[in-house]
């Protein structure tokens, strides 16, 4: 294992630890009534994930030399917003999943209305996040982060993408109508932790923030192209969901549009794009450039 490897490990790791000791402080106590509403969102939250979104926001804060306290709280925001479309996304109104991170899924370790519950919750208790602390010097700046974590989780955003996907289930769909959904669906909430994290520092010029919003769009597509490959190839054990599920249920994907050897040269093609984006940016965007490899060549190996 190469030193740099090594390196970028114990930096993913040492910013884990942050975002999760983040989470368990914001969090409200399951002693707190109601307790067992407050139970379900730890348990929806807590001890699973690799926390990708907020270690792109990490990442994205090291080039505008972000305090990590700042961008923690920011990333924390995007990965309740991330965990809230997790439980709403596995009732059985949308994709009907019982295993998630390795463990019932929320509607299936409590009931239906708790986990409908627990999405409201933690979608709240996001933006209290970004209202409630100092997140960046710039009172208009961190006006604009709450504008942009809203969208990306709207209709314009997530809810739009998944809705989109609801409807595409038994349909053909061109390669570019399926980046169309994923740019939302997936891509979006992505783009928002890059740009939080980045925008949780000192200012970027308008063409910087671009360069950061390209690198976001083209990695926030690879991640999900790679889903898709894995929900074909992977076990649920690997997985900690339910593989296959896609095609069982009758879902486009990057696998139904595209083979599974042209979907990894797709991925790694979007991987190219990323960090061909951030030409000019140089050492201080080395994490998103080590989190763009992760993401795409990691988990297919």
């Amino acid at each position: 294992m190469s030193t740099t490897t090594t390196d970028f490990q114990r930096w993913a790791s040492t910013h884990q630890q942050r975002i999760e000791a983040q989470l368990q402080t914001v969090l409200p106590s399951p002693e707190v009534a109601p307790q067992r509403l407050h139970q379900a969102m730890r348990y929806a939250v807590l001890g699973g994930g690799k926390r990708v979104r907020p270690l792109l926001a990490f990442a994205a804060g090291e080039i505008t030399e972000a305090d990590a306290g700042r961008v923690a709280l920011a990333g924390a925001a995007v990965e309740l917003i991330h965990a809230y479309s997790l439980v709403h996304d596995d009732l059985p109104c949308m994709d009907d999943d019982v295993l998630r991170r390795g463990k019932p899924t929320c509607h299936v370790e409590f009931d239906e209305a708790t986990a409908l519950l627990v999405g409201d919750a933690l979608q709240s208790l996001a933006f209290q996040l970004l209202a409630e602390y100092r997140v960046t010097d710039d009172p208009s700046v961190q006006l604009e982060m709450v504008k942009l974590l809203a969208a990306a989780a709207g209709s314009r955003g997530m809810a739009g993408g998944q809705a989109i996907d609801l409807a595409a289930v038994g349909a053909t769909l061109s390669l570019p109508e399926l980046e169309f959904m994923h740019i939302h669906k997936t891509g979006a909430l992505i783009r928002c932790a890059v740009l939080l994290g980045a925008r949780s520092g000192a200012a970027l010029a308008a063409a910087e923030l671009g360069q950061l919003d390209r690198f976001a769009k083209c990695i926030g597509l690879a991640f999900q192209v790679v889903d898709d490959v894995l929900d074909a190839d992977a076990t649920t054990a690997t997985l900690g969901k339910t593989a296959g599920k896609d095609a069982r249920q009758n879902k486009p994907t990057y696998i139904s549009v595209l083979s599974v050897s042209d979907a990894r040269k797709h991925a790694d093609e979007l991987r190219r794009d990323a960090l061909a984006a951030l030409d000019g940016v140089g050492e201080r965007a080395l994490r998103l450039r080590q989190l763009a490899d992760f993401i795409v060549l990691r988990k297919f190996r």
